[in-house]
C-alpha cells in the first residue's frame, strides 16, 4: 500500500470524519425538515440550506479536531481551508440533491400524524451517498493529507 493510499484509509481519521459528518447530518436533517414541513420548500432546496449549515459546522470540527496540525493557524490559511471546503464538498452536495431528486420521482407517500415521510427519508440517504466522497475530496484537496505524508516520508 502506498504512502498516499495509507493516509487516505486511515481508521482513526476516518472515523472522526464520520462522528463529525453525524453531527452535521443532525444539523442538515433538522434544517432541511423544519423548512420541507413546515415552510413549504421545495426539496431540493431545502436540501441545499442544510447541506451548507452542516458544512459550515462540519469545516470547524474537522479542522479543529479530525485534521488538526495539518494546516496553518493563520486567518487566512482557515479561509482558504474553508474555500476550499465548501469547493470540493460541491461534488457530494451534487450527488445530494440528485438523489433527492430522484427519490423523490418515486410515486409513493408514507403519511404520519399528517407529515409525509416519504419526503424526508430521501435526505439521510443523500447524505451517506455523499459520504465517501466528501471523505476523499476532504483529505485530497482540502487538508492534503496524502500529500503532506508523501512529502515528509520523501525527505
Amino acid at each position: 500500500m502506498t504512502d498516499r493510499l495509507s493516509a487516505l484509509v486511515s481508521g482513526t481519521r476516518f472515523g472522526k470524519f464520520a462522528s463529525v459528518g453525524a453531527v452535521g447530518a443532525v444539523f442538515d436533517l433538522s434544517l432541511s425538515s423544519l423548512l420541507i414541513v413546515f415552510f413549504g420548500v421545495a426539496n431540493e432546496l431545502a436540501k441545499l440550506a442544510g447541506a451548507e449549515l452542516a458544512i459550515i459546522i462540519m469545516f470547524v470540527i474537522n479542522d479543529r479536531w479530525t485534521f488538526a496540525g495539518a494546516g496553518s493557524d493563520l486567518l487566512t490559511a482557515k479561509v482558504r481551508r474553508f474555500v476550499k471546503s465548501n469547493l470540493v464538498r460541491s461534488g457530494g452536495l451534487l450527488v445530494q440533491v440528485l438523489v433527492v431528486r430522484a427519490l423523490g420521482e418515486v410515486p409513493l407517500s408514507i403519511p404520519v400524524a399528517g407529515i409525509d415521510l416519504w419526503e424526508l427519508i430521501p435526505l439521510p440517504l443523500a447524505i451517506g451517498a455523499s459520504m465517501l466522497l466528501n471523505y476523499v475530496a476532504e483529505s485530497l484537496f482540502t487538508w492534503r493529507i496524502a500529500a503532506r505524508s508523501s512529502q515528509r516520508d520523501s525527505r
